[in-house]
């Protein structure tokens, strides 16, 4: 018992962490009290740990990756309706950053092009799903059978768009979801052109003011036409980050289930420094989940065996970080494409190693080597999980700190990248008007 003190004390004494004997009391505890409250919140590990005491590493990773997986693809569905021309396809290709000219995107036109149920997947979130539904105006139903032809039960909630005032279809439809008890939001798109209207008829013209009559105008006719408490919301399709977007954000976020907001949030576009924020918070809620699978792994007797482990469970995550923030490839050049500002340029700006290579447990091992502190928890966790009684113990609650902080480190890198990636896309649409 005594050398597992003076190693662990030795060790915290070298990384700053730990440098008192109360202190290995504290984080012991901490962790086996930490374990409990994750437990609550998380899946089963049983079968981890069966793998892991049949020295079965390959099966031991897979059925971690699938366990942290699970609640990253919680199924999104998003009806997206109106009459024709109202701007559905290019609400469904902003809001998912994709060019109206590219390849994933939903066609747009001036007349109907949506002539039946078209599914438009995510293109990094596929289990976020954007439905792009024909014109009720379009279809040989009336509002209660168009709801059973488009498949209303599969939807989370409706989003009813228009270009200029709502009409009576959207009204027969609002109130048809309405008796359905599902969520809807009218969207009023194309504001910018009733901006630029009212600048040359308008002397004194008041941008804020004008939009505020707006919506107000929208929430009077449809509160005349019986539709309860509606929910009206201004955007311009070409530019997200302008007008309500924030505001439809706040009010899907609020109104969704809990398990269902983190898929809307990740797919979310990065139109702003909060939604980066909101999306690194959500990330960090997570990273105890991480840290407790690698602790309990770690106290498992067998070499190698913690760093495995712990190298496919940060992989995954600052691979989850990267797509979340748009950092990945793909995502960068649908960027580049939607806002005219070259992919040079705005890879110019990410100076984190992990925006820009290929994420893989050879390359997380060397950036994790160049950290001190880590490297000083790593060996230590390696030593002490052989050493009787609490060896398995400390070693757990060492692992735990390890992956926390590498994640917390690297959370921290690929936020501030997203911010700088961001400024640098805004200044550039911004030079460009």
């Amino acid at each position: 018992m005594d050398n597992v003190c003076v190693c662990y004390i030795t060790v915290g004494l070298s990384v700053g962490m730990i440098s008192r004997l109360s202190d290995f009391y504290i984080v012991t505890v901490g962790f086996a009290l930490c374990v409990q409250v994750i437990m609550a919140d998380f899946l089963d590990t049983t079968e981890i740990k069966e793998a892991l005491q049949n020295n079965n590493q390959a099966l031991a990773v897979d059925k971690i990756k699938k366990l942290l997986e699970k609640r990253a693809n919680t199924p999104l569905n998003i009806g997206i309706t109106g009459e024709s021309g109202s701007g559905k396809s290019s609400f469904v290709n902003a809001f998912r950053g994709v060019d109206h000219q590219g390849d994933q995107a939903a066609p747009t036109g001036v007349v109907e092009t949506t002539t039946e149920v078209r599914a438009y997947p995510h293109p990094s979130y596929p289990n976020v799903t954007l439905w792009d539904l024909p014109g009720i105006g379009t279809t040989r139903f009336p509002a209660d059978q168009y709801l059973k032809h488009v498949g209303f039960e599969r939807f989370d909630f409706f989003i009813i768009i228009s270009a200029t005032r709502f009409r009576e279809n959207d009204v027969k439809l609002a109130k048809e979801i309405q008796k359905m008890g599902k969520k809807f939001y009218f969207v009023r798109s194309k504001v910018d052109n009733d901006l630029q209207n009212a600048q040359r008829s308008q002397r004194n013209f008041d941008a804020e003011q004008t939009l505020a009559l707006i919506r107000e105008n929208c929430k009077e006719g449809l509160l005349k036409e019986g539709v309860q408490a509606p929910q009206v919301f201004l955007l311009s399709n070409f530019e997200l980050q302008r007008h309500d977007f924030h505001r439809l954000h706040a009010t899907l976020e609020r109104e969704l289930p809990e398990h269902k907001r983190d898929a809307l949030l990740f797919a979310m576009p990065n139109m702003s420094l909060e939604i980066i924020e909101k999306k690194k918070e959500a990330f960090k809620s997570k990273i105890p989940h991480y840290a407790f699978v690698s602790a309990a792994c770690a106290a498992v007797p067998l070499p190698g065996l913690s760093v495995a482990v712990d190298g496919a469970l940060i992989v995954g995550a600052v691979q989850q970080y990267k797509t979340g923030f748009g950092l990945d490839r793909p995502s960068l050049q649908r960027l580049a494409d939607s806002t005219g500002v070259p992919l040079e340029d705005l890879t110019s700006v990410v100076h984190s190693p992990l925006s820009l290579n290929t994420i893989n447990e050879k390359f997380i091992l060397k950036v994790l080597l160049q950290s001190a502190a880590v490297v000083g928890l790593m060996v230590a966790e390696e030593g002490l999980k052989f050493i009787p009684l609490f060896g398995n113990l400390v070693a757990a609650t060492l692992s735990y700190k390890v992956t926390e902080k590498a994640l917390l480190d690297f959370l921290h890198m690929l936020a501030e990248d997203a911010q700088n990636v961001f400024k640098r896309a805004l200044r550039g649409m911004n030079s460009s008007v």
